[in-house]
């Protein structure tokens, strides 16, 4: 196809026959005949439909915010004459990125890498792919989608914290036995089946109802809940970077977690990050405080607040009573001091670790 160049010299070509036949000068023809020239070999260059096999991979798929993640692009010439003008377009989130491919001989093959943003947490869609081929003078190209699109998750950032405190010592000695796969007499909720499940725990009656086959999921009535609660009101990265560190933690030492924001329930696992981190790589900003979900969620063990409003740290005295221990993570200037309540004032995510060693 021609290139807005291309049209411009098909036209121009066009005007100056005309200028040349009407005035009877011999040199608008010429040029024109030139023009006319240089867009038959651009199309002679362009026609023919290249052979070849493109591949593009993100890696990693999911990577903490200001991480590296990179795409590798691989162009093999299945063709038997080598080609060059070789130029991919990729999307990536609203912009597109334009990466140039070396010349390819026949059978051979070129690999080419370029960073995606990580700076932003969320979703980031890549693709559709774009190979275009263009003549040397940019008049005439061919392009061509090659594969699908790809998603690049970015995370939270974290950082390594102790286990949260609960206020029961007996608590922090974690499992006294890993032979239970799923906790042990406490029914949960029910979820689907994954390969691996104790086929003792499905549920027939839901399965059958559903028509997909579900299990119990059952959880250790011992173990401390840590409630990790993050007001998305003026919602910081600083903010999910700290409740995300928090609730990991516990996470990764085997304990039930409870994540929620203003808008309910976020995640409710017990050990799974990476849940958490997905979750909490998509929250955003929403209108509305934390007492009626705070209000609802189950009692016990430990609630951390992540907060820069000093009226919802407030707040926290009055739920004391329904935990074992109340902290609160606070981002804001002046930091307040309800009743009862751990305050843990961080100005920057790596101060967080010295900050909550000491509480």
């Amino acid at each position: 196809m021609l290139t807005p160049l291309g049209w411009g010299t098909l036209a121009g070509s066009l005007l100056l026959y005309l200028a040349g036949f009407l005035l009877g000068y011999p040199e608008p023809v010429v040029l024109a005949t030139g023009g006319v020239l240089a867009l038959v070999m651009a199309l002679g260059w362009t026609a023919p439909r290249p052979k070849l096999e493109v591949s593009r991979e993100v890696t990693p798929l999911k990577v903490p915010r200001g991480d590296a993640a990179v795409a590798v692009l691989q162009v093999r010439n299945l063709g038997r004459r080598g080609l060059s003008g070789l130029r991919a377009h990729d999307r990536i989130g609203g912009a597109s990125h334009t990466v140039d491919v070396p010349r390819l001989p026949r059978h051979a093959s070129r690999t080419v890498s370029y960073p995606l943003p990580t700076g932003v947490r969320g979703e980031i869609p890549v693709g559709p792919l774009r190979l275009i081929r263009a003549d040397p003078l940019g008049l005439t190209r061919r392009v061509r989608e090659y594969g699908g699109a790809a998603t690049l998750l970015v995370r939270p950032r974290t950082v390594a914290l102790p286990v949260p405190p609960s206020g029961k010592s007996h608590h922090l000695e974690g499992p006294t036995s890993d032979n239970a796969p799923s906790g042990t007499v406490t029914f949960h909720t029910l979820r689907e089946y994954v390969i691996g499940d104790d086929l003792r725990h499905v549920h027939w009656k839901s399965s059958a109802r559903t028509g997909t086959l579900m299990v119990r999921q059952l959880i250790d009535a011992s173990l401390p809940t840590t409630t990790v609660a993050l007001d998305t009101r003026a919602l910081t990265e600083l903010a999910v970077d700290a409740a995300a560190s928090v609730a990991v933690a516990a996470a990764r030492a085997g304990f039930p977690v409870r994540v929620l924001t203003a808008d309910g329930v976020l995640a409710d696992t017990k050990s799974d990050a990476d849940l958490i981190l997905d979750r909490l790589a998509l929250v955003t900003p929403s209108e509305g405080d934390l007492a009626a979900p705070l209000r609802t969620t189950r009692a016990g063990g430990s609630l951390i607040l992540v907060t820069a409003s000093p009226d919802e740290a407030t707040r926290l005295s009055a739920l004391r009573r329904r935990f074992d221990r109340v902290i609160c993570v606070y981002l804001g200037d002046g930091t307040p001091s309800p009743p009862s309540v751990t305050m843990a004032p961080i100005a920057t995510l790596d101060a967080l670790p010295l900050t909550w060693s000491t509480r």
